[in-house]
């Protein structure tokens, strides 16, 4: 209840509109990744609502104080060199028939990349959750989320879909943003 008060409480007091709801499972995508404070204000989307997220971050954010922080915020390490343990364990908490919410930043990083990490997709694929796309829009002060699908195994389609959501929005540095394209989308079929 704390949270969702002091989320609502920021985002009137920057003029910042709530745009959809919270799902009550999915695999959340957060985009455009292109600031240190995009994590913050994905939060911010989800507490709006009162859901208790949790977030995949890089393992080596988790020393000291700062991982207790992001523990409790719900992050989840990850070792990006061998993500396999953890997100098996994640698809295991998503199998339980309890509400489960992952918030993956698709891009990968904050700066401007060639293509997305697929994670997102697959995780999506195996756990049969939707993939639901979440924003933060500052030009347009709007926040929240969008279009969701099941993957269709149709990747390039399905990318489609989150070209055509993301088009418009632009995130806290647009000129860090990366094209939302996998490389599975370049590979011979």
């Amino acid at each position: 209840m704390l949270r969702q008060r002091l989320a609502r409480f920021i985002a009137r007091r920057k003029g910042f509109r709530m745009v959809g709801s919270v799902p009550d499972s999915g695999i959340l995508v957060g985009a455009p990744h292109t600031s240190n404070w995009d994590f913050v204000t994905m939060l911010l989307v989800m507490w709006h609502d009162g859901a208790h997220p949790r977030v995949l971050v890089k393992r080596e954010l988790f020393k000291g104080p700062l991982g207790w922080l992001l523990r409790a915020l719900g992050g989840v390490p990850l070792d990006r060199k061998n993500p396999a343990a953890v997100v098996n364990g994640l698809l295991e908490e998503a199998g339980s028939g309890e509400p489960f919410r992952l918030i993956l930043a698709a891009e990968g990083t904050r700066s401007q990349g060639e293509y997305w990490k697929s994670g997102f997709y697959r995780i999506a694929q195996q756990t049969g959750l939707p993939v639901v796309l979440a924003f933060y829009d500052p030009p347009t002060k709007t926040m929240g989320f969008g279009t969701s699908f099941h993957p269709t195994g149709d990747v390039s389609a399905d990318m489609d879909l989150v070209r055509a959501f993301y088009a418009d929005k632009l995130g806290i540095r647009p000129e860090n943003a990366t094209v939302p394209r996998l490389r599975e989308e370049d590979a011979p079929r």
